[in-house]
């Protein structure tokens, strides 16, 4: 038997009076987590669901996540986390796929909370936390009820937590989307839990380590690596609702954060951010121990300009949804090569596969990297399957190993680096354009702040590279200029023939450059 919320438990029973939550002037010890979430669990017990309901967690960075988070899986049902920015439309799609018979969401967001539940009679339930726990919410609906009343429902913070099986399904993760409908990620428990304990080994983590929680709760990456990883360590998570630089850089300086996890564009946002000087950066650089970079590929030269700034190294890991998420690590005893992934983590393969699937070997010592492969990966993170598709997840698992879609190379000592995502390969004139080593290239240029490249359809070519430019404050360039500059470091076939200037570049909740949304402004 296995539950996740073994986690918080355990360290509830270990460090009762250590700090779990900080959110402003705000703290939680984990007895406090731990009672609350059983109060939670109490509540949904009250109204009758138990072992196998899907439950709808739709919170932003909010002490209230990991509250109803846990206390989801002490009552033995399903955490089906949702990104905060959902429409109505979204909301209604993802409870009604899900088959979630309740909705946790927050006031900020209520509009398009209600309105998606609503839309679907199987969902019952909608408990919504206040800004102000002082003022609870409101609402005409007897359907939906304030988070803080609906724990005093609950009464007792002491809960009998049901016991799950390791393989019973702990959480629900949608993937983006990106072709055709989202489909949901089935995570086990076991894999939850393997993930975290392997999350907090690769950040150090321990009690009275403070990780600065920017990423969202909802995604996997801040949910297994940070909040999951932490709180089996007994460390502390400090919240922050939306990333802004100078809010992060706050928060390091209160709370003397020893480490942090982010995407790229956090990490650029940080070392770009132009009023860095007003925070004590020699106080922060000197607490920071660990910085983790994830979600995707990291350039070179944005590593080393932020290593330069804040004397910490940055390690690169890589991880799905699919994953738990995390698959691979720069792990700590063994050499960081600076643009890789680094190697897979404690019980869990990789291996490049080829288009007919067959293996491609690692070079032998001496030798370069090996051919571009897709990345496939097996071992206990690896997901059940897509919620109620089996014909989806028919086309990801070929006997025991995940396809991935991300294209990949590995050195001989079985380090992995990627070279950009299966579908988003640009095919110009018959030869292959990998757009993160474009990518890599125009970040050299002294004047480039940010860069995006994409395929776009052309006549001659099938697809011409295009790539999309964000300067550095103050700084001015041509089209000529930063052709001339891609033509001498990139074969005639890769470098880019259209650049557009951009102050900013789309990108998701969790700091993704959306190139999908990346379309001609004239």
């Amino acid at each position: 038997m296995m539950n996740l919320a073994t986690l918080v438990e355990a360290s509830a029973q270990d460090y009762p009076g250590q700090t779990a939550v900080i959110f402003n002037d705000r703290k939680l010890s984990y007895a406090e987590l731990n009672g609350a979430a059983n109060m939670f669990a109490n509540g949904l017990k009250k109204l009758g669901i138990g072992r196998g309901d899907k439950v709808a967690v739709m919170i932003p960075n909010l002490p209230y996540f990991p509250i109803a988070y846990y206390g989801i899986l002490k009552a033995g049902a399903t955490v089906v986390p949702f990104n905060v920015l959902f429409t109505a439309r979204e909301v209604a799609y993802h409870l009604q796929d899900s088959d979630a018979v309740a909705l946790v969401g927050f006031a900020m967001f209520a509009e398009s909370a209600y309105a998606g539940f609503k839309q679907v009679d199987s969902c019952r339930h909608l408990i919504m936390g206040s800004a102000d726990p002082a003022q609870p919410f409101a609402h005409e609906d007897e359907a939906v009820m304030d988070f803080n009343r609906f724990l005093g429902m609950g009464g007792s913070p002491v809960f009998d937590t049901v016991q799950t099986s390791s393989s019973d399904t702990a959480v629900i993760l949608y993937t983006s989307g990106t072709t055709g409908s989202p489909k949901g990620a089935e995570l086990t428990h076991s894999n939850m839990i393997m993930n975290a304990i392997l999350s907090a080994e690769l950040l150090d983590a321990k009690p009275g380590e403070v990780a600065l929680t920017a990423l969202p709760l909802f995604h996997s990456f801040g949910q297994s690596v940070l909040m999951n990883g932490c709180f089996y360590a007994g460390a502390t998570i400090t919240l922050l609702p939306r990333f802004m630089p100078d809010a992060a850089l706050g928060i390091m300086q209160r709370d003397d954060v020893t480490i942090f996890a982010g995407v790229p564009t956090m990490y650029w946002a940080l070392y770009s951010y132009p009023k860095a000087d007003q925070y004590d950066i020699a106080k922060i650089a000197d607490n920071l121990h660990t910085a983790v970079s994830g979600g995707s590929a990291l350039p070179v030269e944005l590593l080393r300009n932020f290593e330069e700034r804040f004397t910490v190294p940055i390690l690169e890991g890589y991880g799905l949804s699919e994953t738990s998420p995390v698959a691979s690590f720069n792990v700590r005893r063994k050499a960081r090569k600076p643009g890789s992934i680094g190697i897979p983590i404690w019980g869990v393969q990789m291996a490049l596969v080829d288009e007919n699937d067959n293996f491609i070997a690692r070079p032998k010592d001496g030798a370069d990297l090996s051919e571009v492969g897709e990345i496939v990966v097996r071992g206990h993170n690896v997901m059940k399957g897509y919620y109620k598709r089996p014909d989806a997840t028919a086309e990801v698992m070929q006997g025991d190993w995940f396809h991935t879609g991300d294209l990949a190379r590995v050195d001989s000592e079985g380090y992995y680096f990627i070279v950009d995502r299966k579908k988003e390969m640009i095919i110009r004139g018959g030869f292959n354009v990998y757009p993160r080593e474009v990518e890599e290239y125009l970040m050299t240029y002294p004047k480039v702040s940010l860069v995006a490249v994409k395929g776009v359809p052309d006549d001659k070519w099938g697809e011409e590279v295009k790539a999309y430019i964000v300067l550095k404050p103050g700084e001015t360039a041509t089209v000529a200029e930063i052709i001339d500059f891609a033509k001498e470091g990139l074969a005639s076939y890769k470098y880019p023939r259209q650049i557009e200037f951009r102050s900013e570049l789309p990108m998701t909740a969790t700091g993704k450059i959306l190139k999908r949304e990346l379309v001609d402004e004239d």
